[in-house]
């Protein structure tokens, strides 16, 4: 991602997961590790995924694939495209920890498909198929291979 945002000439990233999910979230045992939560955050905040997405988004297309789930999903939303399989899942898991979307989902997913839904997805934890995320807007295109 530094490599699209830095090279302007890199006119078309894919991002695709390897395996049966496209991404289960953050690793949640990383939550609550460091002994400094300044020093967590300065460390998130600088190394975020999610800002360097939100800089070449018009260049991004994703695809996704069984479990796209969290800081997943809330990633994938910062693209231009998402090209989900049938087999694709979405959800916001983070109330079920007592947490709240935080890889850029409240901003993401709001600009996809608005404030009311992405409310419902992240205070009921709710998960989707495919053809709801096509509904919504979540995604712009199912794929059956």
């Amino acid at each position: 991602l530094q490599l699209a945002v830095a090279d302007s000439s890199i006119r078309r990233v894919i991002l695709r997961g390897h395996g049966a999910s496209f991404s289960a979230g953050g690793d949640l045992t990383e939550f609550g590790s460091v002994a400094d939560a300044g020093v967590a955050h300065i460390a998130r905040t600088t190394r975020s995924p999610a800002l360097l997405l939100s800089r070449i988004s018009d260049r991004v297309t994703v695809e996704v694939q069984g479990a796209c789930i969290g800081a997943g999903i809330e990633l994938a939303a910062f693209c231009k495209k998402i090209i989900a399989k049938e087999d694709a899942f979405f959800q916001l898991p983070e109330i079920g920890f007592g947490l709240l979307p935080g890889s850029g989902g409240t901003a993401s997913l709001t600009r996809r498909i608005g404030r009311y839904e992405t409310a419902l997805l992240a205070i009921t934890g709710k998960t989707i198929n495919s053809d709801e995320a096509l509904e919504l807007g979540l995604v712009d295109e199912i794929r059956s291979d």
